[in-house]
C-alpha cells in the first residue's frame, strides 16, 4: 500500500497536459452518471406527469439498463476501429442529443425513445472512460487517472442527482434534462479543446471474444457484478418513494439523504486509491458484504431519520469501493488490447444488473410492498459475496 506521502508524490508529478483532459473525462463521467441516477430522485414526478405509478414509471430506468447492457458489446466491437479522441467526442454529442430529446418528449414511450439514445452514448462511454483516463495519463499517474473518473462519478451523487432533483422539483422534471444537455456541450467543447490524439489500436475481433472469456477469475468478476448490481438497484431504484412512504422522510430531507449517500461515494474512492493494492481480497469482500448489509438494514433503518443517514453512508462507501474495485480488476486481468472490451461487458452486465433489480424492484413494489425492497436485494449482493469468499478467492491471490 502506497504511503501517503508517495501519493503525494505521484499527484505532483501530473503534468497539465495530462490533468487537463482528466479534468474534462471526470466532468463526462460526472454528467453520464448525473443523467442516469436523475430519473431516480425524479421518479414521483415523471410518474404523475403522465399519470403513471412509480412502478409504471421505474421501467424506464429498467429499459435504459437493459439498452446498455445490449448495446455495450456490439458498439464497443464497432467502436473499435475509431480512436479514442474521435470516438469521446461523437459519443458526448450523441449523448447531448439524447437530453435533448428526454426534455421534449411529449409521451412517455417518446421519453424512453430519447433514454435509449443516451443509453447507446452510456454503453461506450462507461467501455472507454477508463481505458482512455489511463492512457492519457503516464503509468505512474495510472491508479490516480481512474479514481478521478471514479470521484467524477461518485460527485454526480453527491451534486448531480440532489441539485437535478431540486431543479426538477422546482422547474419541472423536464429542465433538469434541459441542463444536463447544456452540461454536455461544455463537456464536448472543452474535451474537443484539451483532449490529445490517442494511438488507435488494432480493431477488437469477435473471433477473440472466446479467448478473452475463457478466463475464469474474469467470469467470477462478471457474475459477482451482475448480483451485486441486482441487489443494490433493487432497493436503489424505489429508494425515493421508500423514504417517503415507509420512512416518513419529507422531501429536503430525502434530497439531504442522498446527497450523503453521494459524499459517502467519495470517502469509498479515497479508501480505494489508500487500501486497495495492499489488501485486494479483504477490500473486495467488505465492499460486496457492505452493500449486502446495508440493503438488510434498509427497513429497520426507518425507525430514525439518523439511522437512515447512517445506513445509507454505508451503501454509499460500499457501493463505490466495489465498482472501482471491479474495474480495476477487469483491466488488470485482460491485456490493453482487449481492456475496452472487457470494460464494456463489465458495463453491459452490470447495467443488466440495474434493469433487473429495478424490475424486480418493481415487482415487488407493486406485488409484495415497497418495505420489503431492501430484504429482496440483500438476497442478491449476499450471493455476490458468498462466491467472493468461494470460487473468487484464488482470483486475489
Amino acid at each position: 500500500m502506497a504511503s501517503t506521502a508517495q501519493v503525494s508524490t505521484a499527484e505532483k508529478g501530473v503534468s497539465r497536459r495530462e490533468m487537463l483532459p482528466l479534468i474534462g473525462l471526470a466532468f463526462s463521467a460526472f454528467i453520464f452518471n448525473t443523467s442516469e441516477f436523475v430519473p431516480v430522485g425524479l421518479l414521483t414526478d415523471i410518474a404523475a406527469s403522465f399519470a403513471l405509478s412509480e412502478a409504471q414509471a421505474g421501467m424506464m430506468i429498467s429499459i435504459y439498463a437493459w439498452g446498455v447492457m445490449i448495446l455495450s458489446l456490439p458498439l464497443m466491437i464497432i467502436a473499435s476501429r475509431l480512436d479514442f479522441h474521435r470516438l469521446l467526442l461523437v459519443v458526448v454529442a450523441v449523448f447531448m442529443a439524447g437530453q435533448v430529446g428526454s426534455a421534449v418528449a411529449p409521451s412517455f414511450v417518446t421519453l424512453v425513445l430519447a433514454r435509449l439514445l443516451v443509453a447507446c452514448a452510456h454503453a461506450v462511454f462507461w467501455s472507454i472512460a477508463s481505458p482512455a483516463a489511463t492512457r492519457v495519463a503516464d503509468k505512474r499517474h495510472g491508479a490516480l487517472a481512474l479514481s478521478m473518473i471514479v470521484t467524477g462519478s461518485s460527485i454526480a451523487m453527491i451534486l448531480g442527482m440532489p441539485l437535478g432533483r431540486i431543479i426538477g422539483l422546482a422547474l419541472g422534471w423536464r429542465m433538469t434534462f434541459g441542463c444536463v444537455a447544456v452540461a454536455a456541450l461544455v463537456s464536448l467543447v472543452y474535451l474537443g479543446v484539451t483532449l490529445p490524439r490517442m494511438e488507435k489500436g488494432e480493431p477488437f475481433s469477435v473471433r477473440q471474444l472466446p479467448e478473452l472469456l475463457r478466463n475464469p477469475a474474469l467470469l467470477g468478476m462478471y457474475a459477482v457484478t451482475t448480483l451485486v448490481a441486482t441487489g443494490y438497484y433493487t432497493g436503489y431504484s424505489y429508494i425515493e418513494p421508500f423514504m417517503q412512504q415507509v420512512g416518513g422522510l419529507d422531501a429536503g430531507t430525502i434530497t439531504a439523504v442522498l446527497t450523503v449517500f453521494g459524499f459517502a461515494g467519495i470517502l469509498g474512492s479515497a479508501l480505494f486509491s489508500r487500501l486497495y493494492d495492499g489488501h485486494r481480497t479483504a477490500f473486495v469482500r467488505a465492499a460486496v458484504l457492505g452493500v449486502g448489509v446495508a440493503l438488510l438494514l434498509m427497513r429497520v433503518s426507518t425507525v430514525a431519520a439518523a439511522a437512515v443517514f447512517a445506513v445509507c453512508a454505508l451503501w454509499g462507501v460500499c457501493a463505490t469501493s466495489f465498482n472501482v474495485a471491479f474495474q480495476a480488476e477487469v483491466i488488470r486481468m485482460t491485456p490493453p488490447s482487449a481492456s475496452a472490451v472487457a470494460m464494456s461487458i463489465f458495463s453491459g452486465l452490470f447495467n443488466l444488473g440495474i434493469g433487473c433489480g429495478s424490475w424486480i424492484g418493481g415487482m415487488v413494489t407493486s406485488g409484495l410492498g415497497i418495505s420489503l425492497v431492501g430484504f429482496v436485494g440483500a438476497a442478491f449482493a449476499l450471493t455476490g459475496f458468498a462466491i467472493c469468499c468461494t470460487a473468487l478467492s484464488r482470483a486475489f491471490k
